[in-house]
């Protein structure tokens, strides 16, 4: 079971990213709709009955796109790493990802890999491909970028990332040669979920924001607890409906399964009933979205 799903912030086309993103992976499909209601409609300002979120897989790893209007825009501070065994098909993949898009690092040969790219696709997502030489263990996952401000505080977070999880560990660090304050690359797991994190030098005019998000799925309310509590200590900073930044600034939705279940029921008063009680929260509570759930 994927603990952590991330999210992707879509003005409105999320629907053309979905059907773009599966139509290139294998292993790849398009899930649930959830379209905005009433009540969502109105504290969003997005059109009654247009999509509000979607969910889908590709290459066997799920992800959210989110229709949220033009409040977030994607940047490279998080971007995805694909990793591609044979070189046919990463240049199969940088011709689908650059066509429309923005080449921000080119499809080369470096020190680091025999052939490797850093691209932007046309919807703004970003996207590190590489060659593979060792056994690939997850082939999609998301790569954090420590910039400006928070350039150095890549292996802190990575440390404090992997203490917060359970059934995480670091894999690598690997430090600049000139810097053994700052993190070239590191790959770590969090409760079986592979990540990415590095530091940026130099100035760049982008840092983390809640065009990507990372939902953590929740059994019951003493998990919601335990992860709201852990991000919002020590300088994060919480906001709505499940949504917080920790002290680095990534974005996280602490997300319990049954809200997700109540959301998507069939009696649509009964789902109503919770969208109302949620936009009304900071961390979800469970109780109370059972009780409107129950019309109580």
């Amino acid at each position: 079971m994927q603990k952590i799903t991330s999210c992707l912030w879509f003005d409105s086309n999320a629907e053309d990213a979905v059907k773009f993103y599966t139509s290139i992976f294998r292993n790849s499909k398009i899930g649930t709709v959830f379209r905005y209601d009433e009540a969502s409609s109105q504290a969003s300002g997005q059109p009654e009955g247009s999509v509000l979120t979607i969910e889908f897989e590709i290459a066997g790893i799920k992800f959210l796109a989110l229709n949220g209007g033009p409040v977030f825009k994607f940047n490279p501070s998080v971007s995805f790493f694909i990793l591609v065994k044979d070189e046919p098909e990463i240049d199969r993949l940088w011709k689908k990802f650059s066509d429309g898009g923005k080449v921000l690092m080119e499809l080369n040969k470096y020190d680091w890999s025999k052939k490797y790219g850093w691209v932007e696709d046309k919807f703004g997502l970003s996207w590190q491909i590489i060659l593979a030489e060792g056994d690939i263990k997850q082939e999609i996952f998301p790569s954090l970028l420590f910039v400006n401000s928070a350039f150095g505080r890549a292996e802190e977070a990575i440390k404090y990332y992997t203490s917060v999880f359970n059934n995480s560990k670091i894999e690598s660090i690997y430090k600049f040669p000139d810097n053994e304050n700052a993190v070239m690359y590191s790959d770590f797991i969090l409760d079986g979920n592979l990540f990415a994190a590095m530091d940026g030098p130099g100035e760049h005019n982008f840092q983390f924001n809640e065009a990507i998000s990372f939902i953590i799925d929740c059994n019951d309310q003493t998990e919601v607890d335990y992860y709201w509590n852990k991000f919002t200590a020590d300088g994060g900073e919480e906001s709505m409906c499940g949504w917080l930044k920790d002290k680095f600034g990534v974005s996280w939705q602490i997300t319990p399964k049954i809200l997700v279940d109540m959301l998507n029921d069939k009696d649509a008063n009964k789902a109503k009933r919770v969208m109302q009680a949620m936009l009304q929260m900071k961390k979800i509570n469970i109780a109370e979205i059972e009780r409107a759930y129950k019309g109580k």
